[in-house]
Order: C-alpha cells, then sequence, then structure tokens
C-alpha cells in the first residue's frame, strides 16, 4: 500500500514484533479473544462505529456525547476508585494533536479521557475486540462515542496459527476458530475508511488518541518496541503535534492505588502529505526517546494491603 489511503491504518496493523510465548495464561487470551470476535453484541457495536466513522469521512456530524460530560463521568467513575495524579499539566494540549502513550491495562484509554480538556474531542484509535469484550465497555463506548474500532489478528493468535501448522496439533482446533471467526485486519474498504476517518477528524481540529506498541506492555517503565508507524503518518499528513503521555501504575490495579498521567512536550513534526520513510522513520525515533523519557526509571509497586485487585484487574480485562 502506498503513503495514499490505507497506509496509517495498515501501519497500526502491522505484525513485526516478536512471536510471544504460548503459556496457559496467553492461550487463555486468545481463548476469550476468539469469544470476543463471536459475540453478536460485540459484532453490532463494532459494526456501529464503523458506520460512525464512516460518516466523519464523508463529512457528516457523528453522533457523540458532550465532551465536558464524558470528561465529568469518567473522572467520577475513576477518582472513585483510584487516585489520580497528573504531572507536568502545563503540557496538556488544548489543541488538536495526536495523544499518544505506553499502554498496561485496558484502563488507560478511560484514564487519559478523565484528564484530558473536553475540547478538542478526542477519538480513541483501539483495538475493537478490547474496547466491547465486556458489557460495560460496550455500553460506555457506545455512549459516549468518539471510537474507531481496528479489526486485526492480536500477536498471541498469530503464534497460535504459526505454531499448529508448524505441527502442534493441539492448538489446531483453536487457530481454525481464529482462521475462521476473527477478521485479520486486511480488508482495504475498512481500512481506507478508518484513514479517510481519522484525516477528517484532525482537519476539524478534534484529536486522536491512540496507543503506539499496538499491544499491551509486559512490563512498567518500558515500551513494547518498535512502535507502529501510523502514530507519525496521521501527525506528519495532517500538520498536528504530537503530544507523548506517560502512564504509570495502570499495569496492576486495586482499591485506591495512585495512578499517574505524566505528560511530555508536544513534538511539532511539520506536515507532509506523503512523508517519505526517512521521515517517518526520524519521527518515530522522537517519539520513542520522549516516551521513554517519561517513563520511570525503575518502576516499584508500592507494598502494602491490595484491596479488590483481582476484581479491578478482571474488570479493565
Amino acid at each position: 500500500m502506498s503513503n495514499g489511503t490505507g497506509e496509517q491504518a495498515a501501519s497500526a496493523l502491522d505484525h513485526s514484533d516478536v512471536t510471544p510465548l504460548l503459556t496457559p495464561a496467553t492461550l487463555e487470551r486468545v481463548r476469550q479473544g476468539v469469544e470476543a470476535a463471536r459475540h453478536p453484541e460485540v459484532r453490532r457495536h463494532i459494526q456501529e462505529a464503523l458506520e460512525e466513522i464512516g460518516a466523519i469521512a464523508e463529512g457528516k456530524p457523528d453522533p457523540r456525547v458532550s465532551g465536558s460530560f464524558r470528561r465529568w463521568v469518567m473522572r467520577r467513575w475513576l477518582k472513585a476508585l483510584f487516585h489520580i495524579q497528573i504531572e507536568n499539566p502545563e503540557y496538556i494540549p488544548k489543541e488538536s494533536v495526536v495523544l499518544v502513550g505506553n499502554h498496561l491495562g485496558h484502563i488507560d484509554p478511560f484514564l487519559l479521557l478523565a484528564v484530558v480538556p473536553p475540547t478538542p474531542y478526542y477519538y480513541i484509535l483501539g483495538d475493537a475486540r478490547t474496547l466491547y469484550n465486556q458489557s460495560w465497555k460496550r455500553w460506555l463506548a457506545g455512549w459516549a462515542g468518539g471510537v474507531i474500532p481496528l479489526e486485526r489478528w492480536w500477536k498471541e493468535e498469530l503464534a497460535v496459527i504459526a505454531a499448529a501448522k508448524a505441527g502442534q496439533d493441539d492448538l489446531q482446533p483453536l487457530a481454525n476458530d481464529i482462521e475462521q471467526h476473527v477478521p485479520n485486519g486486511s480488508s482495504i474498504q475498512q481500512l481506507r475508511q478508518i484513514d479517510e476517518s481519522v484525516q477528517a477528524i484532525l482537519k476539524r481540529g478534534d484529536s486522536l488518541l491512540l496507543f503506539p506498541e499496538g499491544r499491551l506492555g509486559s512490563q512498567e517503565g518500558q515500551l513494547h518496541l518498535p512502535l507502529k508507524r501510523g502514530t507519525v503518518i496521521y501527525a506528519i499528513r495532517s500538520g498536528v503535534p504530537i503530544v507523548p503521555v506517560a502512564l504509570i501504575g495502570t499495569q496492576n490495579l486495586y482499591f485506591r492505588k495512585t495512578l499517574t498521567v505524566r505528560f511530555g512536550k508536544p513534538l511539532p513534526l511539520g506536515q507532509s502529505k506523503r512523508p517519505k520513510r526517512q521521515e517517518i522513520d526520524a519521527a518515530l525515533a522522537q517519539v520513542e526517546q520522549a516516551l521513554l523519557a517519561l517513563l520511570p526509571a525503575q518502576y516499584q509497586e508500592p507494598a502494602g494491603i491490595k484491596l479488590f485487585q483481582g476484581w479491578l484487574n478482571h474488570l479493565f480485562w
């Protein structure tokens, strides 16, 4: 695919990372992911979200709740469960940007929506199944709007398929389920729709929230590399700055834990309708360094009693 329509979304789906180990926990996550892909309510919400962003690409207004009301709900809800600490608030963007953060847990987008301004309005570009895999997420995302769902095979699913093809017969039924029931992210029409919608969103002065690792990180204070190229392509083609943000403490949750949101300086990347590979790689290196500088060098999980740890981690699965 060229630098034209769809490249950003395609970059967000690239599968070049290291193959994950197929532990029992990994296989259970894959089974849950397949179950989510087959769930009729998940399919319905994905289709409705795609129809809404299709309207954006056509220049039509999309249904969405007030940014102020959305932030108020997120704040009230999360502050009832956790302490939220904001660092470097002077860098919180007040203009159209691509906001990029490290990704440790499924609470991350909700946490960011609780702290960013209601204007410009933030759209979440994220994995469809993890955005809709629980009933409360489907209700919240459907009520608030502003979701751009990516349908794709997870790295864990690719590892299952590869292992089955390599002769691990016990994984063949699961591999068959993945191939039959999980969209692999290769739909050119859907990629084009996402690309056009993102460009329209940024052009009209709204913002985009995404996680350039393309998956959950495995450890606090670290990034899962390489970052996805689509992160910077969106920003360069639209001419909006990237604002890095570090999320600290969101991998393991418990009641009243302090979750830190640390903003970084905006990264102006200039504008180019057809950015060259060298320009993209240089910009991506800037983003990587900015995120690494914001993350804690040595994260220490707080000691003490961790109330409702299992329940909260499951709630935000």
